[in-house]
């Protein structure tokens, strides 16, 4: 755990701009904050830097197809980077139906989108940002009352509002952060040291290893036609 300026401090001492017990000017405050939420935001787009999968849910309305999902917005959550699966509605008696997960062609295909009320079985994620920092969820079919939406998202890591801002993330990042943070600051500017190019690369390879999702094995339906197949022991 670390506060943004002690992580500021630290990245510009690897670059050898700074030394032990130095501060952050002005100017440095404002531009390197300025700079590290850039560089944090770009990682937020990028499945294997987001260490979570974030799963919210939502009362859906009677016939209501669309939502929006943000700050503040009807989905009152941090705004999804995407959607990922499983998604899926649940109705009072706790039985879930899934629902797939399309881009806005196979939706915008769909004639009659307030046909239904019934179980939605489609959704789309409308993620263009606004101004408000929210995006919107459409339904297909609309959805009848007592249902109950359950999404899962990567959702953006953690902007700093200040220097002050305690940083709480799993470990291997705030090592990651700073080195990385190190050459983002040199880039153009000054050499960067090998040590500190070699640990910005080992720490970010490091937690994009431990964020790669689980494989799901599956037999091919060709492997299936024979007569007396066997995965294990062959034909």
């Amino acid at each position: 755990m670390a506060v943004v300026s002690t992580m500021i401090l630290r990245s510009m001492r690897m670059i050898g701009e700074k030394e032990r017990g130095d501060t952050l000017d002005a100017n440095e405050q404002v531009e390197c904050l300025a700079e590290l939420n850039t560089m944090i935001e770009s990682w937020s787009i990028n499945r294997l830097l987001c260490y979570a999968i974030t799963e919210d849910t939502h009362v859906l309305t009677a016939s209501t197809l669309s939502y929006t999902i943000g700050p503040g917005a009807t989905i009152n959550t941090t705004r999804p980077t995407r959607l990922v699966d499983p998604c899926f509605v649940r109705d009072s008696s706790g039985g879930d139906t899934p629902v797939r997960i399309v881009n806005l062609e196979s939706y915008g295909a769909i004639v009659t989108k307030t046909a239904g009320f019934t179980y939605p079985t489609y959704v789309y994620y409308d993620a263009e940002y606004s101004a408000t920092s929210t995006g919107t969820i459409f339904l297909y079919p609309s959805p009848q009352g007592g249902l109950t939406l359950h999404i899962n998202s990567w959702k953006q890591l953690q902007s700093f509002a200040d220097l002050s801002t305690t940083v709480l993330m799993p470990p291997g990042y705030q090592l990651a952060i700073e080195s990385n943070f190190a050459v983002h600051l040199a880039a153009g500017f000054v050499p960067i040291p090998g040590e500190t190019a070699k640990i910005a690369s080992d720490s970010k390879a490091a937690i994009m290893d431990i964020n790669i999702p689980a494989p799901i094995s599956r037999t091919d339906l060709s492997a299936q036609m024979g007569v007396g197949r066997n995965i294990y022991t062959g034909p």
